[in-house]
This record gives structure tokens, sequence and C-alpha cells, in this order.
């Protein structure tokens, strides 16, 4: 691969496996400086190791959960100290077909997919806007397609359906509307911003759905490598570098989402309504 993000810092969520770990990897022998921003510093070991092997260069570490905002604002504070510009956030972390309610309390998937990335990725912006060029990358589902709406109250409770697949479809709704109203706030600044799907892949996103649902899902997935695609794409080809605000699908081109995750109201809402709770 050529060495073309050679001196652009990168931070990414969610790279101890599946498509975090494939995108990280990709960047990484691209020339990429990378801030590995993960859970478990355990898992994160071996991605490490096997960045370090491939390219020469160790990628740092940041422990973050995304599902407590006290530790997003660790994270974040760990990063700034850093001292550098940050040409490329990929928010790539996130659960699916989980149940419950996060340490900050917000229903699982929404607090997690949502919320956690609306705080890092705000607390990092004026130091994405130094870079002067720079991108936000958020990976979104095509399951958002299956939301009707946000119930404003319903996101502050433990997950009502008995799979959580449901409140997933909202979170990746959540998803696409943040990062179209970040495009809108972000006009004229140099940052561009993109939301994809990269289409169904065999990660740990599933790995507590219940079988005999996790065997249905999975069985004709992608794998992880595939399904970096779009990612990749978003995060450093040159061809899409001035377009923000788009959502892209699998192959890595640009799709139209669903008319709710379009809705600039109900975008506006949820960046209003997600300020709000960060902040208390």
């Amino acid at each position: 691969m050529t060495q073309d993000l050679a001196g652009r810092n990168v931070v990414i969520t969610g790279a101890t496996s599946g498509i975090g770990r494939v995108t990280a990897g990709e960047l990484a022998k691209r020339g990429a400086r990378l801030i590995l921003a993960n859970r478990s510093l355990e898992k994160t070991a071996p991605v490490v190791a096997e960045i370090l092997s491939a390219t020469g260069t160790a990628p740092d570490v940041v422990r973050l959960d995304l599902g407590d905002l006290d530790s997003v604002r660790r994270a974040a504070s760990e990063i700034l100290a850093k001292d550098l510009p940050i040409h490329i956030l990929v928010n790539n972390a996130g659960l699916g077909g989980q149940r419950g309610i996060t340490k900050s309390g917000f229903e699982l998937a929404f607090g997690t997919n949502h919320v956690g990335h609306f705080l890092l990725t705000t607390l990092l912006l004026d130091r994405i806007k130094a870079a002067k060029t720079a991108r936000i990358v958020t990976v979104a589902s095509k399951l958002h397609e299956r939301a009707r709406g946000i119930d404003w109250t319903a996101v502050r409770q433990p997950s009502r359906s008995l799979t959580g697949v449901s409140e997933y479809g909202i979170s990746k709704l959540a998803n696409i509307l943040f990062s179209n109203e970040l495009a809108r706030q972000l006009a004229g600044t140099g940052v561009t911003t993109y939301s994809l799907h990269p289409g169904g892949v065999a990660t740990d996103v599933y790995r507590k759905l219940p079988q005999p649902l996790r065997w249905f899902y999975l069985r004709r997935m992608l794998t992880p490598l595939e399904g970096s695609r779009a990612s990749l794409r978003c995060a450093a080809d040159p061809a899409i570098a001035h377009e923000t605000g788009r959502y892209y699908g699998a192959s890595g081109n640009e799709h139209q989402p669903s008319a709710l995750a379009t809705n600039v109201a109900l975008a506006q809402e949820l960046w209003r309504r997600t300020a709000e709770w960060v902040a208390a």
C-alpha cells in the first residue's frame, strides 16, 4: 500500500477486533500514526503487536468505555494531552443485540453507539479543526432503516425489546443524524463527515445476541476485511475529500439513507438533547 497517510494522525475507537482492527491495520500500513481508543487494554495488546510488526511503529493506546461518560472525558483529555492535530477520527466502536443500560444512564446501544461518540467527537473537535483538513467517519448500519423514530424517554431507560436489535437500529439512525448535523455545523472549516453501512459483517458486535438469532444473522455475513471497505474509503480516499454529510454503503459507494435519517429537524433535536445530556 502507498504511504499517502504519512504525517496524518488517526484516532479510532473499537479497534480490538472486526472492522475496527482491520481498518486500523490498513491505515497504519499507509503511514498514519494511530491512537487506538479501546475499552480493553488487554485485548488491545495483540493489535499493537500486529501493527508494530507490520509497520515498525506501535500505535498509542488510550482506554475508552463509551458507556461511561467520565471514561470518555478521561480518554479525550489523554488524547488532547498528546498535543497533536487530529486528521481522521473513526467512530467505529459499537455493540448490538444486547440489552441493558449504560453506566451513565442511557439505553445500552444508544448510550454506547451514539452518546459516547457524540461526547468524544465534540471534545476533540477543536483539535480536529486545527488540522485544517480532516475527516470524521462514523460507522452506522443499514439497520437504521428499521427505526421509526427516537423515543426520548426510552433512550434514557433499559432496553425494552427482547433482543436489543430494535434499539441498535435506533442508535444507528442517531449515528447518521449526528454525522449529517455535524457536517452542517462544520461547513467551511475543512472538516468533512461521513457515515456508512459496512455491510452485514460477522464481528463481535453480535457476540451476545442469543442463539439461534446469532446464527441467523452471522451465517451470510461478510468478513471484517470485506466490511472495512467503506470505512477505509471514507477515511482516506482523496476522491471524496470534499464531500461531507454523505452516507456510504458496503461497496464504498454513496447510498441514500432512510428519509428519517435525512430529517434536519430531528437531527437538530437529537444534537440539542444529547448536548444537554452530556453537559449535565
